[in-house]
């Protein structure tokens, strides 16, 4: 890999890197990394999660309320159906980085 951070990129991050790893920390679950990553393929019921991502409605339940808590989905109801999304653009951007690094791009930069 190429890409290199600058002095100025450092002192932003140094300014930001609490929140940074305060929400990196959060999406480190599995089955909340998991969720996210369904649903960056855009809205879905708890029942499509639950079949899409193999995780059992209890724990569902108890990891999309933790989204929401956090503001990183949001929902919109349709008669008894409830529809979650992802609420923050940063998940997405970094959602799709963390796809490219881990699951596309499996050259030999890991040295």
């Amino acid at each position: 890999m190429t890409n290199r951070l600058t002095a100025n990129n450092l002192a932003d991050m140094k300014e930001r890197a609490p929140e940074v790893a305060e929400l990196l920390r959060f999406m480190a679950t599995p089955s909340r990394l998991l969720l996210l990553c369904q649903l960056s393929q855009g809205e879905s019921t708890v029942g499509a999660l639950e079949e899409a991502t193999g995780i059992r409605q209890p724990a569902l339940s108890q990891q999309l309320a933790e989204l929401r808590q956090r503001h990183l989905v949001t929902t919109r109801r349709e008669s008894r159906s409830v529809f979650y999304r992802i609420n923050d653009s940063r998940v997405e951007a970094m959602l799709v980085a963390m796809h490219r690094i881990f699951c596309v791009d499996q050259s030999d930069d890991r040295e």
